[in-house]
């Protein structure tokens, strides 16, 4: 069996040898050894193949030594040694055998003679030297084949021959491993430093996969730069001067005496483009990049799996300066108090000592650290689950966030992302990038592959149609070729694009954010002194970042809304962020609490977390009464862990770009410590509407619906709406409608005549007399004054000036 223990990888060198000789003799070289081994023996399958492999090459080296060896001992000693050789032989046989020794030489003679006398003696001489060559013939009537293992030597002489000679090298030269190395280059020309060989070609270069001797094999590669990047110019200018310069100009850092960044983390959501930016750096700066993704590393044999770091590191020390990239660098630098085996603790300390450099491991064939530098990439989109050593000074020392962009920064993508393709007509990119609120450049890029082949469908449509004009079932049209004029025909156009958008689903979406919703001003009607507010602390801080940061202000980036049911303040915070663009999280109180101890509290930091990584982002918390209950009440234990988490999160300054907006309309409930300035610091109370704000309200709902222009919304507003709120105007304008739609049902049903005009039905003021009489207002006088004593109240403890009021309604103040 194959098992641990002795030399090799944990192989039994002598049970190796004996399977090995009972392969097949068609095997041509080592690697089919090990495949044949691979697939008949389980113990062999579960070894690496690198393993393996080094460990029949090791037997076959020692078979074809011994070979070698024995020939040339028989070509010195000659006949001597023979005859000492058959004399020992002889001494080892026993009587019995001499006796069938006899037997069978007394065989041949006869068998011989026999067929001397029947056939010609050039006859007789050439079946004596086919038929006549083993004392076995005589015995089992054929000829035996040797072992099978002999033959495959003979067959494989001239490899191991070969391999034999390759296999003296220095002391430090590579040994095969499964990573890919590639030296890019924008400049027509690409340097590798590989064992002091110098190879150049024309434009970019793509190496990939080491062999045993060193050699690489050059493919062309056309790969990213910075240019095909788009919305995070920050970032790339970031990368100009921590990465691009220290290694294209390393002088005035010698010359200073202070050494570059040493290792860069990429994090962010899925499909930010964290792999595609690695890569773009090796290609700006063409040098040896080595990329290599973490589940890769990881072996189930005991030690393969730090040898696989060390080796991957040993290969960029020999060529620096060089890139090392790790993708999915968590899944091997987790924390160690969260691991629960010791060979991943093994892995990432082994981790972080390649990391510190080459200087303790006694490295041989690296180059002085004058000559380059190695730069460490690693990208994960779990940055808090990684080790604290890896994120200190020297090691993953510069962290770049890549966040969900923003509109602008769609924007930006989606130019890029046209410059491939083939429009027709102006391209609105603002439109498109309205339109797709949480979509990350994966999403993107998705939306213009799926424009594309919109219009591709489109143009095949219309081929089809022609080719099937009979009503049969043709299918030649898939292979029809392509004229040129109908290829002249295809174009992306604005239609495309805003189908596509549809059929891709946001990516933010699977990270716990919400579609922005398609909710504008116009939709709520009145309340324009909240619209005010709201423009002045969150769209224009988001929009216009520079002015605000220039002269230093420090916004309140909470909002409370509070007041009675019905008003319109979910409606109100829909509508804030669809005008701001931001990214957008819709929170029901009650959906964090969890029966778990810690799970509530781990919600609130995850919702925070995420919320960040996207800056700038809204979240709106609905009934957040359920999370913020005054501590000490009764019940209130039951939230009071995940009330001090949620103060902690709305405190300091990493809630940067992060906009809260709460409501309620229990604002008496919660915690007095939410009511600061710097939490929930505007209180905004928004109070059942008056006749002008109902009628605005009115004329916002009705829009959508099939007024007839008798009826008088002001009127029916003004006069017959008293107390009601924006719920309540809601309900009435749907009975209104369905009074007109059992009205039409019931016309075409008394009807002789089945075709009925609905275009031409309408809403008419008796549908909304008649809707009246079913509608009352859900708040009455009692509640409207609670509510109003109440604002007065919370307004007067919390300490407001007359600077920071703001009452909307019927008397409303804003200085």
């Amino acid at each position: 069996m194959a098992r641990r223990g002795g030399m090799g990888g944990g192989i039994n060198r002598r049970y190796l040898s004996e399977v090995m000789g009972k392969c097949g003799k068609d095997l041509a070289t080592a690697e089919d050894i090990v495949d044949d081994l691979r697939s008949r023996y389980g113990d062999f399958a579960r070894l690496t193949r690198q393993v393996l492999l080094l460990n029949v090459r090791q037997v076959l080296n020692v078979r074809n030594n011994k070979r070698v060896k024995d020939e040339d001992e028989d070509d010195n000693n000659g006949d001597e040694e023979a005859s000492v050789a058959q004399r020992k032989k002889q001494r080892r046989v026993d009587e019995k055998e001499e006796k069938l020794q006899r037997a069978e030489q007394s065989h041949l003679r006869r068998r011989n003679m026999e067929r001397s006398v029947s056939s010609s003696p050039s006859s007789s001489s050439s079946e004596d030297c086919a038929d006549v060559s083993t004392s076995e013939d005589a015995i089992y009537g054929e000829k035996l084949s040797p072992p099978r293992f002999d033959l495959i030597n003979d067959s494989l002489r001239d490899n191991y021959a070969k391999l034999n000679s390759s296999s003296k090298k220095p002391i430090g030269s590579p040994v095969e491993k499964n990573v890919e190395v590639e030296t890019v280059s924008n400049k027509g020309r690409s340097k590798l430093a590989t064992m002091g060989a110098r190879k150049e070609a024309k434009g970019s270069l793509s190496l990939s996969g080491t062999t045993a001797n060193g050699d690489l094999e050059v493919e062309g590669n056309k790969g990213p730069t910075f240019k095909d990047f788009g919305g995070i110019k920050k970032v790339l200018d970031e990368l100009e001067m921590n990465v691009l310069f220290p290694i294209l100009n390393p002088e005035p850092f010698k010359k200073i005496g202070v050494k570059p960044p040493s290792g860069i983390l990429f994090h962010g959501p899925p499909g930010c483009g964290k792999t595609k930016l690695a890569n773009a750096i090796a290609n700006e700066v063409g040098v040896p990049f080595f990329k290599i993704s973490a589940t890769e590393v990881v072996s189930g044999v005991s030690g393969a799996s730090e040898e696989n770091i060390r080796e991957l590191f040993s290969k960029a020390y020999r060529t620096a300066p060089s890139i090392v990239f790790i993708d999915e660098i968590d899944a091997i630098g987790s924390k160690r108090e969260n691991q629960q085996r010791e060979m991943e603790k093994r892995i990432v300390t082994q981790l972080l000592t390649c990391m510190d450099g080459p200087g303790n491991k006694g490295e041989k064939n690296v180059p002085d650290s004058s000559a380059g530098f190695v730069l460490v990439i690693g990208a994960t989109n779990r940055p808090d689950a990684l080790d604290p050593a890896l994120r200190r000074s020297g090691r993953f020392e510069c962290e770049i966030a890549l966040t969900a962009p923003d509109e602008d920064a769609r924007a930006e993508i989606l130019s890029v992302v046209a410059q491939k393709l083939r429009l027709e007509g102006p391209f609105d990119k603002k439109r498109i990038a309205r339109l797709t609120p949480g979509f990350v450049g994966a999403d993107l890029e998705s939306v213009a592959y799926l424009a594309g082949r919109k219009a591709i469908k489109r143009i095949l449509d219309s081929r089809k149609s022609e080719q099937s004009g009979d009503g049969e079932d043709d299918k030649s049209w898939l292979r029809m070729p392509w004229p040129e004029e109908e290829l002249e025909k295809l174009f992306v156009k604005m239609s495309d694009f805003e189908e596509a958008v549809n059929l891709v689903q946001a990516s933010l979406t699977r990270e716990g954010f919400s579609i922005v919703p398609d909710v504008k001003w116009d939709d709520v009607g009145g309340l324009d002194h909240l619209r005010l507010q709201f423009n002045r602390y969150i769209v224009r801080p988001i929009k216009k970042p520079d002015i605000y940061k220039a002269f230093g202000v420090d916004l309140e980036t909470g909002f409370l809304l509070y007041g009675p049911p019905g008003c319109g303040k979910t409606l109100i915070a829909k509508a804030a962020a669809n005008e701001a663009g931001a990214n957008f999280m819709h929170i029901k109180g009650a959906e964090l609490l969890n029966k778990y101890v810690g799970e509530s509290e781990l919600a609130i930091r995850t919702l925070f977390q995420r919320a960040r990584t996207c800056a700038p982002c809204v979240i709106f918390f609905d009934e957040v009464d359920a999370l913020t209950t005054s501590r000490g009440k009764e019940g209130a234990w039951v939230v009071e862990r995940l009330l001090n988490q949620f103060l902690a999160e709305l405190d300091g300054g990493e809630r940067r770009n992060v906009y809260v907006i709460g409501a309620t309309n229990r604002p008496d409930v919660v915690d007095p410590a939410f009511l600061r300035p710097g939490r929930f610091g505007n209180l905004l109370y928004v109070p059942l509407p008056n006749a002008d704000e109902r009628a605005s309200i009115l004329k916002a709902i009705a829009r959508k619906k099939p007024i007839d222009p008798s009826v008088d919304l002001d009127g029916i507003a003004k006069m017959n709406c008293e107390g009601f709120s924006g719920a309540d105007l809601a309900h009435l304008v749907q009975k209104a409608t369905f009074q007109a739609v059992e009205e039409m049902i019931g016309s075409s049903e008394s009807s002789e005549d089945d075709v009925t005009d609905i275009t031409q039905s309408t809403i008419k003021s008796k549908h909304f007399e008649q809707a009246l009489s079913l509608v009352s207002p859900s708040v009455n006088k009692q509640q409207r004054k609670h509510y109003d004593a109440l604002s007065k109240k919370l307004q007067e403890s919390v300490g407001r000036n007359t600077e920071q009021q703001v009452t909307i309604g019927p008397s409303f103040t804003l200085e």
